[in-house]
């Protein structure tokens, strides 16, 4: 689905000096590696930058940050990595899900605006597939209720916001915390694990930074119950290479999807990724709705041709043993259930050849012939 090590290739010059200087510094855990990725990432977001081990690790010490009441309720979508909610109950708190829009895959605003009860404390918003929430609406509604809001922006780092006033911001810095992964198949992408949490407000940023560091406001000086999670010297210093290209990568996955697009327009049984108006897409999944239920079929067919694709999610997670005593809305969540029939993601990553990806649209198109 991604050829991690094509994107080494074009920019090895670059991230081999990053690493051996690491190397040769000695300075393995909390280096000045660490340090100049965190200020380049602040200065490319506008947000002030904590790294940690990775994107569950930020999503725990986002919730940790903000000291939860025990029974504190946190809405969310079943449509989602596992992490995103799997934080919630490894607090002890409770979760309740909401639906999702059946065009963008995020966050429905209708859903989120009737489950939410006196329990509710905060919202985690998934900027699923490399698209913006509706976070202008959502903000809205977590405004009248009082209610903090976390971004998961782990597939959506470089997406951009559009507010109705004509103003623009990054996926994870509108809300009261925002989160990432480098996670070595994301946007921007480490060779091992990496994650990060953004927050303009300086005060909770160093509190962050003290969870994230066992607690300590300086060491062996322990102002709260913390964790040991850090991104690691090497880590940062091969993200701190690659954040100067991020804008260039995501605008390469659009034009791959823009082509996807147009070569599928007149495929009836299949509907393209939707694009927001109030949104960019950096297409971190190119996901297609695969209608008349041929989904698996056209998945199978695509493997025998050796070509990779992906269903993001098979189940929702509501529908998981793990997840059995959450809470959902009387009406269910049909859509999320009828989305994991039906979607089908295809490869894209900036690297994909113009050869790799005709062979991709051609066995689509014959499959459908």
């Amino acid at each position: 689905m991604v050829d991690v090590v094509a994107q080494y290739k074009a920019l090895q010059q670059s991230i081999d000096a990053a690493v051996l200087e690491v190397m040769a510094s000695g300075q393995y855990i909390k280096g000045k590696a660490v340090k100049d990725f965190e200020a380049a990432l602040k200065d490319y977001l506008g947000a002030e930058v904590i790294t940690c081990g990775n994107g569950t690790d930020a999503l725990l010490l986002a919730l940790m940050a903000l000291n939860p009441p025990k029974d504190a309720e946190v809405i969310t979508v079943p449509f989602t990595f596992v992490a995103t909610a799997e934080v919630i109950k490894l607090l002890g708190l409770s979760v309740r899900f909401v639906d999702i829009d059946e065009r963008t895959f995020n966050m429905d605003v209708q859903s989120l605006r009737e489950n939410i009860t006196e329990r509710t404390w905060a919202i985690i918003v998934v900027h699923l597939f490399g698209q913006c929430a509706d976070m202008e609406a959502i903000l809205e509604i977590a405004k009248q209720h009082d209610l903090y809001v976390i971004e998961d922006a782990a597939q959506a780092l470089g997406a951009k916001y559009f507010f109705s006033d004509g103003s623009w911001v990054y996926a994870g810095t509108m809300g009261t915390i925002g989160t990432t992964s480098f996670y070595p198949s994301k946007n921007l992408g480490a060779m091992g694990d990496g994650g990060a949490v953004f927050t303009k407000d300086k005060n909770l940023a160093d509190k962050i930074r003290m969870l994230a560091n066992h607690g300590q406001n300086q060491r062996y000086s322990y102002e709260a119950i913390g964790v040991n999670s850090r991104l690691d010297s090497i880590q940062a210093a091969i993200l701190n290479a690659k954040l100067p290209h991020l804008d260039r990568f995501n605008e390469q996955r659009a034009q791959l999807a823009q082509r996807y697009n147009q070569h599928f327009a007149t495929i009836s049984a299949l509907q393209t990724p939707y694009k927001a108006p109030y949104a960019s897409h950096i297409y971190h999944q190119y996901t297609l709705k695969v209608l008349n239920g041929q989904r698996d079929e056209l998945k199978a067919y695509l493997q025998q041709h050796g070509i990779p694709s992906m269903i993001y999610y098979p189940k929702p997670l509501h529908l998981h043993k793990a997840f059995s005593d959450c809470t959902i809305p009387e009406k269910g969540l049909p859509v999320s259930e009828q989305l994991a029939t039906q979607v089908l993601s295809l490869p894209i990553y900036p690297e994909l050849t113009r050869e790799q990806q005709d062979y991709v649209i051609e066995h689509v198109q014959k499959f459908f012939q």
